[in-house]
């Protein structure tokens, strides 16, 4: 999100632009609440708020409405992890038909076949 906001998309690869171009994209909720703690830290400057509302005018980004009780079932799954927020960001995309994931994370690409990088 930050990257994008930022129009940084040269840190994106190929395949993760085509990726956001070709389809809907949504976040899981989480993901605000993850850029809240790095805005706090001042690791970014703009309040995720701020990042959404861009993106949501920009590409038709929007907040996931899948079912939260249902994400929180399929993050008691993901071992492999102590992160909160790659714990729910997994299960979020698993638990809504194992949607597609566009991560730079290798942890996450790792553990999760679907991801796109």
């Amino acid at each position: 999100m930050v990257w994008l906001c930022q129009r940084q998309l040269d840190r994106l690869t190929a395949h993760a632009r085509a990726a956001i171009e070709e389809s809907d994209v949504v976040i899981s909720p989480i993901v605000l609440l993850e850029l809240e703690y790095l805005y706090e830290i001042k690791r970014i400057i703009q309040p995720p708020q701020t990042l959404l509302n861009q993106l949501e005018s920009q590409i038709g980004l929007r907040l996931c409405e899948h079912p939260f009780p249902s994400v929180i079932q399929a993050a008691l799954f993901e071992t492999w992890t102590r992160d909160p927020f790659d714990r729910v960001i997994v299960a979020h995309a698993k638990s809504n038909g194992y949607a597609p994931l566009v991560t730079s994370d290798s942890d996450i690409r790792r553990h999760y076949n679907r991801s796109v990088w």
